[in-house]
This record gives structure tokens, C-alpha cells and sequence, in this order.
């Protein structure tokens, strides 16, 4: 595998990543989607180019400009998923598909991981010419999305309520992009930010029928099935779905990466 350092420009912040190529020109095309806060060198995006160019794939794994938490660039001027809004998420992911396309890769397959796995979504609605499509627990997104991930105990957990009055008081008052404390990870957001997660978030269930390449959704049997609804999105996708529940697996597959790279190459060669 060769890895080459990449930058997208945008219209603000650039997104930096890594375009992994195998060995021999490459067959086909991968873009990975990392998760909520993480980055191009954690996670799936990390573990499965290896894999997956030894198959002929070229992968790039990138930085949406809602990366980490809270980062800078060559600046003391913050950036980070603490100031993510989804249309720029959106945005992004296409950003990089027309970037993929101008370095003449065919359409690649989409693999997202948990926010990125739901980003992915209107991104394959949006470019109907995608040939496989691998949800890694991804998120069911959705205006009762930032609610199940605070029952969850995650986001303002049991403080709600309380934390989206604030956040309405902020935006009002002309402070959008000022920090909240946040009780659960990722405990800090700008009041826009929260605001935009309650409000905006494509919700995957709605959109399954319109995914008609094939898909896989992966999950590890020690995450909900309501907050990761792979049987759900099965039985509502326009197109056929397969659906794995990996064992003794959390969230972030920690100790199961190799059962994940097993079950993503397999697939995607059955296909």
C-alpha cells in the first residue's frame, strides 16, 4: 500500500486526508466516512485501507471539517466537530467524491462509520451511480436524534431540556458559535451546532428506500439496535441489504477489527 497526503479545498476550512493506492493500478474505488469527533487515522478509515487496497481498491480517508472536537489549523482560530453543522458535513463528503472523480477513479463504494455512516446516506441518494454502500454502526440521524444519543446518556444526557433552552437563549442573543458544556461526550458544542444536530439531521430510516445498490450494515452486539437500526434499514431499503451483528463487539470495535475486515472483504466480493 502507498499513502499519499491529500488536502480539498473548500470554501472554508480544507480537508485534509490520505488516498491509500495498492501496489498495481487500482480496479476500483473506496471513500471512507470516519465517525463523529474521530479523523482519517482512527477507526475504520484506519484499519480497513490495508485490506481493502490489497483488493485492487484506491481508498481515500479524509477529514469532514467536523474532525476531532476541538483542533487548530496554522492559527489559534478553533475548528472541530464542536462547530459541525450537517449541510457542511453533506457538502464535504461530496467535496470529496468530485475530488475522487477528477483523479479519475470510478465511483467509489461508500463505507462510513457511526456519523459518517449516517452522512452517508443522503450522500448515496444523492449520487445514484454508487456501487456498494457499507454502514458501520451507522446512526439512525433524524430530529429525535440528539434525544435518543442523551438517553443514552451520551450528549446533554438528562439535561436536555434544560441545555436547548440555553442554546436557543444563545443563538438569540447573537452567540451561536460560543461553547457549551456539554455532561456526555462530546462534551462541548457550539449553540449552533447542538441546535443543528436536534433539527437538521437527515433521518436514515426515511431515506432507505431510496438506496438501491447493495448494502451492508455491520454492528456489534453490544450497541442498541434503536440508536444503530441495521434490521430496521433493511427491512425499509430499496435495494438488497445485508445485516451483521458482530460479537462480543462495541461500538468503536475495539479487539473486532479483524472480524470487521473479514466481514467488509467478503462481502464486497460477494458483490
Amino acid at each position: 500500500m502507498r499513502t499519499e497526503l491529500i488536502s480539498i479545498p473548500t470554501d472554508t476550512i480544507p480537508l485534509d486526508g490520505a488516498l491509500h493506492l495498492p501496489d498495481t493500478t487500482p480496479t476500483g474505488a473506496v471513500l471512507l466516512f470516519h465517525g463523529n469527533t474521530m479523523n482519517f487515522y482512527t477507526g475504520a478509515p484506519r484499519f480497513l485501507p490495508p485490506a481493502l487496497t490489497a483488493m485492487g481498491y484506491a481508498c481515500l480517508a479524509f477529514n469532514r471539517r467536523g474532525h476531532d472536537i476541538l483542533s487548530i489549523r496554522d492559527s489559534r482560530a478553533a475548528e472541530g466537530a464542536a462547530f459541525q453543522l450537517t449541510s457542511e458535513g453533506i457538502e464535504d463528503n461530496r467535496l470529496a467524491a468530485a475530488w475522487m472523480r477528477q483523479q479519475g477513479f470510478p465511483p467509489p463504494v461508500i463505507i462510513g462509520h457511526s456519523n459518517g455512516g449516517m452522512l452517508s446516506i443522503p450522500h448515496v441518494v444523492a449520487h445514484p451511480d454508487t456501487p456498494a454502500l457499507i454502514l458501520l454502526s451507522a446512526h439512525g440521524g433524524g430530529r429525535d436524534g440528539v434525544r435518543r444519543t442523551s438517553a443514552a446518556g451520551l450528549m446533554a444526557a438528562d439535561r436536555l431540556d434544560e441545555l436547548t433552552a440555553q442554546a436557543h437563549a444563545m443563538v438569540a442573543a447573537g452567540r451561536g458559535r460560543d461553547l457549551m458544556l456539554m455532561p456526555g461526550w462530546w462534551y462541548v458544542i457550539t449553540a449552533e451546532s447542538f441546535l443543528d444536530r436536534a433539527s437538521a439531521m437527515p433521518d436514515m430510516l426515511e431515506l432507505a428506500p431510496r438506496i438501491t445498490c447493495p448494502s451492508l450494515f455491520l454492528r456489534g452486539d453490544e450497541e442498541s439496535a434503536d440508536n444503530y437500526p441495521a434490521e430496521a434499514f433493511k427491512a425499509r431499503s430499496g435495494g438488497p441489504c445485508d445485516v451483521d451483528i458482530i460479537p462480543n463487539c462495541d461500538h468503536f470495535y475495539r479487539g473486532r477489527q479483524d472480524a470487521v475486515i473479514q466481514r467488509v472483504t467478503s462481502w464486497l466480493r460477494s458483490v
